[in-house]
C-alpha cells in the first residue's frame, strides 16, 4: 500500500506546476489584482525623487579631459595656466599632452580613447576637434586658459576654431550610460512593485491550514517553486498590461519623448536580456521574500518586515547604479557577481558593452542561486514552522526565530 502511495506521488516539477496553476488562477481572477494594476502610478513619484541621484551618476561618468597636441612651449604654458586658474576656478578640464604622432589623426584618437575633445593649433588660434556638444562644453575654459597662457587675459580671448566630429568613444559611453540608467531604474521599479507581493503569500494559507494539507501531499520545495513561479507569471501579466498602456502613450507622444541612445547590444537583444534579468531578479528577491513571509503568522508581521525589505532593495539598487560608473573595477565585478545586485549590474553592462558571453554566464549563475534560495527557504520553513506543529511554537512567527529556546 505504501508502494502504491509512493508511486502515485507527483514529481517535483509536476507538483510545482499544480501549485503554480492553482495560485496563478486564484490571483489573476481576483478583484484585488485589478486594483493592483493601478499600482504603477505610485512608482512615478519614486522615479522623480530618483532623478536627482541619476543626475549625480551622470555627472560622475561625464568625461572631463582634453587631449592636447600642441608645441612643447604652448603645452607647458597651457598646463601652467590651468594650475593658476585652479586657484580661483573649479571644474576645469584635465589636459593630457599627446605626442605629434599620436595626434595625427584626431578622429581616430578620440574614437579609441576616452577624451572629450582634442586641442590643437597654438595659443592665438586654438582648435577644438570633437562632437559639437562637447566642443561647446569646453570652448570657454579652453579660451580662458589660452588667454592666460598667452598673457592676453583678461582683455583679449582667442576665438576657438571648431572641427566637429560625429561621435567619439567618450560620447558613445556617456550616451550609453543614459540607457543603462533607464534600464536599471525600470528594472528596479518593477521589482520593487511586484516582488513585495510575495511577502504575504503564505500568511493566509498558514492561518487556514491549507499549507499543512499541501505539505502533506507534495514536497515543500515544490510548494515554494510553484508559488514563486505563479507570482512571476502574474507579474508578467501586469507588465504586459502596463506595457500596452505605455506603448499607446508612446505612440501618442511621438517625438515629444526624449531620445534614448541605442545600447551596445542593440535594442532587440537588450530587451530580451531585460526580460531575462527581470525574471532572475524577481525569482532571487522573491525566494528570499517568500522565506521571510512564510515565517510571519500575521499581516502585522508582514507590514513590519516590509520596511527593511524595501531598504534592502534600495541598497542593492544603489550599489549596482554606482558600480556601473566604473566598468571593470573590483566594485563593478562584485556587483555583477553578488546574486541580488547581479541583474542590475549585468543589464547596465548590456547597454555599455557588446560582449554577449558574460550574460550567458551571469544568467546561469543567477539561476543556480535561485535554486539554492528556494531549497534553503523550503528547508527552513519545513524545519522551523511545519515541525512545530499546531502548538505555540508553530505560532511564534518570524520574530520567534530569534528568541532563545527555553529549557525542557
Amino acid at each position: 500500500m505504501n508502494t502504491s502511495g509512493e508511486a502515485s506521488r507527483l514529481s517535483l516539477l509536476q507538483a510545482a506546476w499544480v501549485v503554480a496553476r492553482r495560485d496563478f488562477k486564484a490571483i489573476l481572477f481576483s478583484r484585488a489584482f485589478f486594483i493592483f494594476l493601478l499600482g504603477p502610478l505610485f512608482p512615478f513619484i519614486v522615479a522623480s525623487l530618483a532623478s536627482g541621484v541619476g543626475g549625480q551618476v551622470q555627472r560622475e561618468v561625464s568625461v572631463n579631459s582634453i587631449a592636447m597636441v600642441m608645441s612643447e612651449e604652448d603645452s607647458a604654458a597651457m598646463l601652467a595656466a590651468r594650475e593658476r586658474a585652479l586657484g580661483t576656478m573649479e571644474g576645469l578640464p584635465e589636459l593630457v599632452v599627446l605626442t605629434p604622432e599620436e595626434g595625427e589623426e584626431a578622429e581616430e584618437v578620440l574614437r579609441r580613447t576616452n577624451h572629450a575633445v582634442l586641442l590643437s593649433g597654438d595659443l592665438e588660434n586654438p582648435v577644438l576637434t570633437g562632437p559639437h556638444i562637447q566642443i561647446h562644453v569646453f570652448d570657454g575654459a579652453v579660451s580662458l586658459m589660452a588667454a592666460m597662457a598667452n598673457g592676453s587675459a583678461p582683455t583679449s580671448f582667442p576665438q576657438i576654431e571648431e572641427r566637429p566630429l560625429a561621435d567619439t568613444a567618450a560620447a558613445a559611453r556617456s550616451d550609453r550610460i543614459r540607457t543603462a540608467q533607464a534600464g536599471q531604474l525600470l528594472l528596479f521599479l518593477l521589482m520593487m512593485l511586484l516582488a513585495g507581493m510575495v511577502l504575504s503569500n503564505l500568511v493566509e494559507e498558514k492561518a487556514n491550514k491549507v499549507i499543512e494539507v499541501l505539505a502533506a501531499a507534495i514536497p515543500m520545495d515544490a510548494v515554494f517553486f510553484g508559488k514563486l513561479f505563479a507570482m512571476l507569471g502574474v507579474s508578467f501579466v501586469g507588465i504586459a498590461v502596463w506595457g500596452s498602456f505605455g506603448g499607446a502613450l508612446f505612440l501618442l507622444a511621438g517625438e515629444a519623448l526624449p531620445d534614448i541612445p541605442d545600447p551596445a547590444l542593440g535594442w532587440p537583444l537588450f530587451a530580451a536580456l531585460g526580460v531575462a534579468y527581470f525574471a532572475m531578479g524577481y525569482l532571487l528577491l522573491g525566494s528570499l521574500f517568500l522565506t521571510i513571509g512564510s515565517m510571519a503568522t500575521t499581516v502585522r508581521e508582514v507590514q513590519t518586515l516590509s520596511m527593511p525589505v524595501t531598504m534592502a532593495q534600495l541598497v542593492v539598487f544603489f550599489l549596482a547604479a554606482y558600480a556601473m560608473t566604473s566598468p571593470g573595477t573590483p566594485l563593478e565585478i562584485f556587483a555583477a557577481v553578488f546574486p541580488l545586485s547581479s541583474p542590475f549590474a549585468m543589464l547596465a553592462r548590456a547597454a555599455q558593452s557588446p560582449d554577449i558571453w558574460p550574460h550567458i554566464l551571469a544568467l546561469g549563475w543567477q539561476a543556480l542561486w535561485v535554486a539554492l534560495f528556494i531549497k534553503g527557504g523550503a528547508t527552513l520553513f519545513r524545519r522551523r514552522v511545519m515541525k512545530s506543529g499546531k502548538g505555540a511554537g508553530g505560532r511564534r512567527g518570524f520574530f520567534g526565530l530569534f528568541k532563545r529556546k527555553q529549557g525542557a
